[in-house]
């Protein structure tokens, strides 16, 4: 007996569940997932989630999946051990990924499942006992919310109080609407069926963590590192971004505008930033491609700015609410003439926020654009993750010209050609000074000059920043290092959202006994040449990891480090599993 009880002391939590239905016949079916996600995060359980929305109006089949934990995420796990399935199209479109044993909880006033395999079947008549017994038919999907919460032995008095939060402001009869569907949930698992808890999420005592969202964790880092102007334009899915922005930077001394479009979202951030003011937009991939002509604005008049790109899948409007990471060529190269800007991809929810960071620190140091490459998979993963150190992160403002003790203005050489390529920066209206900004080559005073000596000293001082930039990196973290030490089999590299799947699979595939490496990108431009080089040395192989068709950036990594790399991708608008990713590692050290 003492034996049995050390064991299941020590045994670890590691519990996915899936939820699933259409959202034009099951509204709430996003509330239920992220309440199941708060409730288990606040009892001190890791949580890391995914989740994808239909694009259309009118609704349609809708995913949430969470993974919970008494030990540190790094993925969304593999397959599901509790399908939540309101209807019989978000039962049979996700059966697949439902574990052989697992749990499926439906609605058995809607349908009767037909599956294919062996589970374990969970009918709660959710729409009966919203309707009939609550009076209250749209909270059927809280009674399938109390039926998740007794299979986990989850205390329904956190679930409570999150209800009295979302909708306290509406009325003390919502609350309590809402909490009798999922206690009558909970009761119907536990008393009619008779059920025993699949896991008992007893809670775990540990220091205050925060439960954010990749967008959520963008915004905090940009007003950390000094945002006080921003401006978008909505879509999907960097939408989240502006809204934070609309509600918060005010608080903080700063403006945020919803502007007409996406040109005019940079063109009044490049306005602001000539100004004096750290300026930030954020887009997804046709808004980047609209930006095009602006950014380089931004790099000619050496105007620092940050663009985040939240990717999404597909060329054109392409698939709005799905992951993808096919805007690197775009970020790094979109454009016409040598526009050199920086580009950074945040790797987790907690690196975002320090990515962010990086991204006004890179843009002002430059004096120029930097692109954060994010997507949607990263935009709306929620995860838990430690309270920033805002205080202990390094913030970088531009260089800036002394102010001038002449009584009348002079013209002040603003594009000065020095050794770095960086030049004081003097706001307009500083005293005794006075320059041109535009968008035409120009001399160091902004003058147009269309001379070649001209056009060839500031094309490299343009770039030169760049190689400034690298070279004073003063111990940023360019390149993260996992896996096998020394001489590998095979090394793998990748950047953005993927970094947690792949450690989790190349530590999967170290234990089976292959010699793995990975490299994880966070600058992507200038590209960290030096760590790369290093890392490429002591590999016998190289497979390159991403969320596009062409492998961008294998085709870069190839060209650059003359290498014959292994592709890894995959276009199904969902991210990387570990399973995936290991199942790949497999092939390529055979």
């Amino acid at each position: 007996m003492a034996t049995e009880m050390a064991e299941a002391a020590t045994r670890v939590v590691d519990l996915v569940v899936g939820v699933a239905g259409d959202t034009g016949v099951t509204p709430g079916i996003m509330t239920t997932g992220e309440m199941l996600t708060l409730a288990v995060s606040r009892v001190g359980y890791d949580i890391y989630t995914f989740q994808t929305n239909p694009a259309e109006i009118k609704g349609g089949q809708a995913w949430y999946q969470l993974r919970l934990s008494d030990q540190q995420l790094l993925s969304q796990g593999n397959d599901v051990n509790v399908l939540i399935a309101f209807d019989e199209e978000g039962f049979e479109k996700n059966e697949k990924v439902l574990a052989d044993g697992g749990v499926l909880i439906y609605d058995a006033s809607a349908y009767e499942p037909h599956p294919s395999r062996e589970f374990r079947l969970v009918g709660v008549p959710m729409t009966k006992i919203a309707r009939e017994q609550v009076r209250f038919p749209l909270a059927k999907n809280m009674v399938g919310l109390g039926a998740a919460a007794a299979l986990v032995d989850l205390d329904l008095q956190v679930i409570r109080r999150m209800i009295e939060q979302k909708y306290a402001a509406k009325s003390m009869e919502i609350v309590e609407k809402n909490f009798a569907c999922v206690e009558l949930g909970a009761n119907y698992v536990r008393s009619e069926l008779g059920l025993s808890p699949i896991v008992r999420l007893k809670p775990i005592p540990r220091p205050e963590r925060l439960v954010l969202s990749g967008n959520e964790a963008i915004s905090l880092g940009a007003l950390a590192a000094g945002c006080r102007f921003f401006a978008g334009y909505p879509i999907t899915p960097a939408s989240t971004i502006l809204e934070f922005m609309m509600r918060e930077l005010p608080r903080f001394g700063g403006v945020a505008l919803q502007m007409e479009d996406e040109i005019a979202a940079l063109a009044s951030c490049i306005g602001a930033s000539v100004a004096g003011k750290k300026a930030m937009t954020a887009t997804s991939g046709p808004g980047l491609s609209l930006m095009v002509e602006l950014l380089g604005l931004a790099v000619m008049a050496e105007v620092p700015v940050v663009v985040a790109d939240i990717q999404r899948a597909g060329p054109s409007t392409g698939m709005p609410t799905k992951t993808e990471q096919s805007d690197l060529n775009l970020a790094l190269y979109g454009g016409h003439g040598d526009a050199p800007r920086v580009v950074v991809a945040p790797s987790s929810v907690g690196d975002a926020f320090y990515t962010a960071i990086r991204a006004f620190n890179l843009a002002e140091y430059t004096q120029g654009p930097c692109i954060l490459l994010s997507d949607a998979n990263l935009a709306n993963r929620k995860a838990t993750v430690d309270r920033p150190d805002s205080q202990g992160v390094k913030i970088v403002n531009r260089l800036l010209a002394p102010e001038s003790d002449e009584r009348l203005p002079k013209p002040f050489p603003r594009y000065q050609i020095t050794m770095s390529g960086i030049s004081p920066y003097a706001v307009p209206g500083m005293k005794g000074t006075y320059f041109v900004a535009t968008g035409l080559e120009h001399d160091e005073y902004g003058a147009p000059n269309y001379t070649p000596e001209v056009h060839t000293a500031m094309s490299h001082k343009r770039f030169r920043k760049l190689e400034s930039a690298y070279a004073n990196r003063n111990g940023d973290e360019w390149v993260s290092l996992y896996g096998a030490r020394g001489e590998a089999d095979l090394g793998v590299i990748s950047w953005g959202s993927n970094e947690g799947v792949i450690r989790e699979a190349v530590a999967q595939a170290n234990a089976e006994g292959y010699k793995v490496a990975f490299a994880h990108v966070h600058v992507l431009n200038p590209l960290p040449e030096k760590e790369l080089k290093a890392f490429i040395s002591r590999v016998r192989r190289v497979m390159v990891a991403e969320i596009n068709f062409a492998g961008q950036f294998a085709h870069l990594l190839a060209g650059r480090f003359k290498i014959d790399p292994i592709p890894l991708t995959k276009v199904s608008g969902t991210p990387f599993t570990p399973q995936e990713v290991l199942d790949g590692i497999r092939d390529a050290a055979a």
